[in-house]
């Protein structure tokens, strides 16, 4: 094997061929008056674009294998659709279908499966979304995406929702030449705020100044999850007099916690 040589569905993408513009807009003309060479011509000389855009689902734990074959697809789609009368490079056009050819494979193998009828109302939201913000030059809300299609707003929410890619904790959002910042830096953690640590502190401090049968009372009830008549059974006394002595040590402890 050569050095830099990697093969992705048996073709070594080291040899792959690079058009220019004017090669392919000639080919393009000759692919549109019936030249089916011309097409395959197309087809590996915009091979390295498939190449590139694979590179942004390397994350997904999919075969490179597979994803090249899906992209491959969406560039053929692009180039029998493209129009040349139209001021817009080739790859401009083209890297938007492969994307959406290689999500539409992501979702469509996501092992948390979405029925049917939740994609098709996904798909009737963006469609509706695309020509809303045509006519009103802004983002609609989901509001105004249900109103139109005159559906629930839930059903909208949920089925938008449903489609959505997974996106790794650890994917980068941004980066200006130093560290990167990653998804999970702009996630809060409800559990470790200064808030809440004082609290615990000040829940061990009032556990710590009630009597034994206090603790193991409000321990079996609010940490074990036990009823007031199963702790009654297990320690031997009356469900009353559990509930006496659980409310006399919740109002002790709210008295060294609060006061």
């Amino acid at each position: 094997m050569t050095r830099h040589k990697v093969e992705i569905c048996g073709v070594d993408t080291s040899k792959l061929p690079v058009l220019k513009n004017d090669e392919m807009r000639k080919l393009f003309k000759q692919m549109q008056s019936g030249d089916i060479e011309a097409r395959e011509v197309l087809v590996n000389g915009n091979l390295r674009l498939v190449l590139s855009v694979i590179q942004r689902f390397n994350n997904r734990g999919e075969y490179v294998d597979d994803l090249f074959q899906v992209g491959c697809i969406g560039l053929m789609k692009s180039i029998d659709n493209f129009d040349l009368s139209q001021n817009v490079k080739f790859s401009t056009y083209a890297v938007p279908m492969i994307i959406g050819e290689i999500r539409r494979y992501l979702r469509d193998n996501n092992p948390i499966r979405v029925s049917r009828s939740l994609r098709d109302i996904a798909y009737k939201a963006l469609q509706v979304r695309e020509k809303l913000m045509s006519k009103t030059s802004k983002e609609p809300t989901p509001m105004e995406i249900a109103e139109e299609m005159g559906v629930p707003h839930s059903d909208v929410v949920f089925a938008l929702d449903a489609i959505q890619d997974p996106v790794s904790l650890f994917e980068p959002i941004y980066n200006d030449g130093g560290d990167p910042i990653f998804v999970m830096d702009q996630l809060s953690d409800e559990k470790n705020k200064d808030s809440i640590w004082i609290d615990e502190i000040a829940l061990q401090e009032g556990m710590r100044r009630l009597n034994e049968r206090e603790k193991m009372i409000l321990n079996k009830r609010f940490f074990q999850g036990k009823t007031q008549m199963e702790v009654a059974e297990e320690i031997g006394i009356s469900q009353a007099q559990v509930s006496r002595l659980e409310k006399a040590a919740i109002k002790e402890m709210n008295k060294q916690m609060y006061d």
